[in-house]
């Protein structure tokens, strides 16, 4: 272990912080955990962990049983200090990354900092928020000099909810420095626990290989959206066409869905857009394109029922993903919402997500059961179960997950996202093209 680093402060104790902070006191260093929350601190102090990650409650139980982890709900002087806050989205025309949790972050830890530290962003930020910003805040407040009396590295995470342990060790990491020797630093501080290929470069293009990572896979997603909507319109399955379409070796389209959300796919976009308007029109329409399907389902539910006014709608799945309890920017949230503003009566159950109601007193007297997020457990349904205790029998599947056969067989009409072999086009194409019209145009004013 490199002494020069011996104690380190992590300011954010959420997704990324937590196992960060537990994985440096497990590699033998002294660590301050640091959080505004007070359950979390209060959690932390008898060695529990409110994040819902496989092996993270024995760890931390571990770090803080060790003596090497504590809490705190101010940064104290440390060789090395992470910030690891939430950077979310304001506005509703014009969305721009709100940079104020980095900000306030960056500012308590200037009041502690001295020579030779080293201070690492991680919480994702549009490109030049580590050399424009969090280094000027920290010469504001410390008097001390960017790379020359304290060093400072931008290294985005890259995890997966649910495994979130395995992939900060085991991912490649991307450490950008403001200069040489801030990186040679972080990357001597990050090497105790991470396992995987660790690459230096600047700061401002760590930044922007982040945002490109996750703008990647939103603008494929957005195309298998598309997809499934120009699929529903040509009387197409898009379920079969994709699968088709992948035996090419060099095309893989992704699965289409009711929305993306999550903390940072459906965020992060926006960072690229405010930073440069003028040149991400794709990453714009992509965004419009993912954004518009939870009100693609709420039409499909609508026209399934001939109407929402006083229908039981029971939603399955509240998460933005399977198999994670994070409802973090969840589509599903966006469709209850549309749904309830529509007179319908909704009930949500979650197979993940701890629900006091069980599935089938939900489906009592229920018109339609909407399938939003694919649990693994959902499959294991058994529709003729099921329609026995419903009032009209339809399922609205948005990810392609069940078998048509089986519920069709149980007696429900069956509609499944992005099956034009179905149904009939229905006037949500429109509202879908529509939002995109907007969109362009309000690129074009931003472009003028």
């Amino acid at each position: 272990m490199d002494s020069t680093m011996s104690r380190v402060c992590v300011v954010g104790l959420g997704y990324v912080g937590l196992p960060t902070a537990v994985l440096l006191a497990m590699s033998g260093r002294q660590i301050v955990g640091v959080d505004t929350n007070p359950h979390v601190l209060e959690a932390l102090a008898s060695g529990r962990a409110l994040l819902r990650e496989p092996g993270l409650a024995a760890l931390t139980a571990q770090a803080v049983a060790s003596g090497r982890m504590v809490g705190s709900s101010q940064p104290e002087p440390a060789d090395a200090f992470i910030v690891a806050v939430p950077t979310p989205v304001r506005g509703l025309a014009h969305k721009r990354a709100d940079l104020t949790f980095v900000a306030s972050a960056v500012e308590a830890v200037a009041r502690v900092l001295r020579p030779g530290n080293l201070v690492i962003l991680e919480s994702t930020s549009p490109p030049g928020t580590t050399e424009h910003m969090v280094g000027p805040i920290l010469e504001r407040g410390s008097g001390l000099h960017t790379g020359c009396d304290f060093l400072l590295c931008h290294c985005p995470e890259r995890v997966l909810p649910g495994q979130v342990l395995n992939e900060i060790v085991n991912n490649a990491r991307i450490i950008g420095g403001i200069d040489r020797a801030s990186a040679e630093a972080a990357q001597d501080l990050y090497s105790s626990f991470v396992r995987g290929k660790i690459v230096l470069t600047d700061a401002t293009t760590a930044e922007l290989v982040k945002l490109m990572e996750n703008i990647h896979r939103d603008v494929n997603i957005a195309l298998a959206n598309e997809l499934a909507l120009v699929a529903e319109h040509v009387g197409v399955n898009i379920w079969e066409a994709i699968e088709l379409a992948n035996h090419h070796p060099r095309v893989q389209v992704l699965r289409p869905g009711p929305g993306v959300g999550g903390h940072c796919i459906a965020v992060d976009p926006w960072f690229m857009v405010g930073a440069a308007p003028r040149f991400t029109p794709l990453v714009a329409a992509s965004r419009a394109v993912n954004d518009g399907m939870p009100l693609h389902v709420v039409d499909l539910v609508e026209s399934m029922l001939g109407g929402l006014a006083g229908r039981r709608v029971v939603i399955l799945g509240l998460t933005y993903k399977a198999g994670v309890d994070d409802t973090r920017e969840s589509p599903s949230a966006v469709v209850i919402e549309h749904l309830r503003r529509a007179g319908a009566h909704v009930s949500a159950h979650d197979a993940v997500v701890a629900m006091e109601i069980p599935l089938d007193t939900l489906a009592d007297g229920a018109d339609c059961l909407v399938l939003l997020v694919d649990h693994q457990a959902y499959a294991h349904l058994d529709p003729s179960v099921i329609a026995a205790r419903m009032r009209r029998k339809v399922l609205v599947d948005a990810r392609g997950f069940f078998d048509v056969e089986a519920w069709t067989e149980a007696g429900f009409e069956v509609a499944r996202l992005g099956d034009g072999r179905q149904y009939e086009p229905r006037p949500q194409l429109d509202r879908q093209s529509a939002q995109l019209d907007r969109q362009s145009a309000q690129l074009d004013r931003q472009s003028a």
